[in-house]
């Protein structure tokens, strides 16, 4: 971002020296106004979803960091209210922050919005906080990297365990969200190898 500040301080010592239409000159070749289409929001059923988490080993692939099977927090949250608050509308303040830290979102590496493909190649894993930071941006624009995915086999984003506790205390299938997110994570276990997920 050192090149944004930059021209921004070469078009503030341009106001004060040559004025504003100099000043404007500079702006438009040195940091020009690309305005962007309006954001548009994309919806992905939880195998969809599963697939891209499962894929990257339930890694945040813009930090390497760890991440969990979505109902996971949702799961702690229904039994330990307390401890693992919720609010619906992700409010930092009445949200834990593990749900921020650890729950994996999907994000497209190059933004639609600057022309990237909406396909499973172009999307990674990557929690809450990093996907909010990221925005529009670019990897490039933001000094980030690529980290390799991880491996489902060592680090299954406790996928294994969420299953076959949900299946143990089945009042838990009364929250649509946790149901749909073990019907789906069924669906896939059906569909792999044995070795390819941990139990």
């Amino acid at each position: 971002m050192k090149a944004q500040a930059e021209a921004i301080r070469t078009i503030c010592a341009a106001l004060s020296g040559r004025g504003a239409s100099e000043a404007s000159d500079i702006a438009r070749r040195e940091y020009p106004f690309i305005p962007m289409p309006p954001a548009v929001t994309r919806k992905y059923t939880e195998a969809q979803a599963l697939r891209i988490f499962v894929r990257d080993g339930f890694v945040d692939r813009y930090s390497g960091d760890f991440l969990l099977f979505p109902p996971v927090l949702r799961v702690l949250t229904a039994l330990l209210p307390d401890d693992f608050p919720f609010h619906r509308n992700w409010k930092m303040e009445e949200t834990h922050q593990a749900y921020w830290e650890l729950f994996p979102t999907l994000d497209h590496i190059v933004p639609v919005a600057r022309g990237g493909r909406d396909d499973e190649e172009n999307l990674v894993s990557t929690s809450m906080i990093r996907n909010s930071a990221k925005s529009n941006s670019t990897l490039e624009e933001l000094g980030w990297s690529l980290h390799p995915p991880g491996d489902v086999t060592q680090w299954d984003g406790m996928l294994g365990w969420c299953t076959e506790f949900i299946a143990m205390n089945d009042r838990l299938l009364k929250d649509n969200y946790i149901a749909r997110w073990r019907r789906a994570a069924l669906a896939y276990r059906r569909t792999r190898r044995p070795q390819q997920m941990k139990p």
